[in-house]
């Protein structure tokens, strides 16, 4: 009878504990299924750990000359000794595209947290107190995007004098308008939601409101849009280097390389089409994984 008893009473399996639903890990679910986006963020870890570890990648040093039997070994061509070939003054193209990689990265990364920080920052306040402050605030961001990004940062670097660091600044303030824009308007749907209302209602202060609740919920539009504006200031900073507003000779920079090289497209390409290869496929990762977070993070893009 005890072992009826036991038939018909067996003990319930135990209940796995499932893992409450978190929308991030949503959204890397339908990243993966993206195979587009994850060949993006393929090419960016690549030259990401590619900058990282350039000491130790790089076969020769950035400014350093090959020597041949008589002279130096000027515009070698790609070969077993040179992968990449050799540039005007005997250095290996390999290295300094190496090397280049750390400095793209760097700045395209910095100007546009840089952006990030000023414009979120901006567009929340205007997007968050209206009248007249949201009226000021939105015509500065209405002058700036009436010039063309690549002419108003040609302007700044000419105040400024031409450097990587002041090119830098100028990638970033001709990108505040596009964070600060895409903020405000997110805050403007957000800040009428009922948890808002219920924030005021308690008497919460203003600056928890905006920090603890409002820009929280404004993070995945500024991840997409800064994963797709790091490919495009890494365009604009090559093109600062390539008229001589970035980066200054000898340093390594992709735009100044393919500044150095115009005068050998003819008889040694190999000199423009490295670099310009490194700059093509840095910016198409990361417009590849900026798409590819857009279509995770955007519940309307979701089936």
């Amino acid at each position: 009878m005890a072992e009826l008893a036991r038939n018909e009473n067996p003990i319930e399996p135990r209940q796995q504990e499932e893992k409450p639903a978190s929308p991030w890990r949503d959204a890397w679910k339908s990243f993966r299924k993206n195979k587009m986006a994850l060949l993006g963020l393929g090419l960016v870890s690549f030259f990401v750990i590619m900058a990282v570890f350039a000491p130790i990648i790089a076969p020769e040093g950035t400014n350093e000359q090959k020597l041949s039997s008589d002279n130096y070994a000027k515009l070698e061509a790609p070969s077993s000794d040179y992968w990449f070939g050799t540039d005007d003054f005997g250095r290996d193209i390999l290295s300094r595209t190496i090397y280049g990689a750390r400095i793209s990265l760097t700045v395209g990364f910095f100007a546009v947290m840089g952006s990030i920080i000023v414009g979120s920052v901006l567009g929340i306040i205007a997007g968050y107190y209206g009248r007249w402050v949201d009226t000021i605030i939105s015509r500065f961001f209405d002058i700036m995007l009436a010039f063309p990004s690549i002419l108003l940062a040609i302007a700044i670097v000419a105040v400024l004098g031409p450097s990587l660091r002041n090119a830098l600044i100028a990638i970033a303030i001709i990108n505040i308008p596009n964070f600060g824009r895409l903020v405000r308007s997110k805050v403007l749907s957000i800040k009428e939601e009922e948890y808002i209302a219920a924030a005021k209602a308690v008497g919460m202060k203003d600056s928890r409101i905006l920090f603890h609740h409002i820009l929280p919920n404004s993070t995945a539009p500024i991840i997409v849009q800064g994963t797709l504006l790091i490919a495009t200031a890494i365009i604009e900073t090559a093109a600062l280097g390539f008229l001589g507003l970035g980066a200054q000779a000898p340093t390594p920079e992709w735009g100044t390389m393919l500044a150095d090289s115009r005068s050998y497209i003819t008889n040694a390409p190999w000199t423009m089409i490295f670099p310009g290869l490194a700059i093509m496929l840095t910016v198409l990762g990361f417009n590849l994984m900026g798409d590819g977070l857009r279509d995770a993070l955007d519940p309307k893009m979701k089936s």
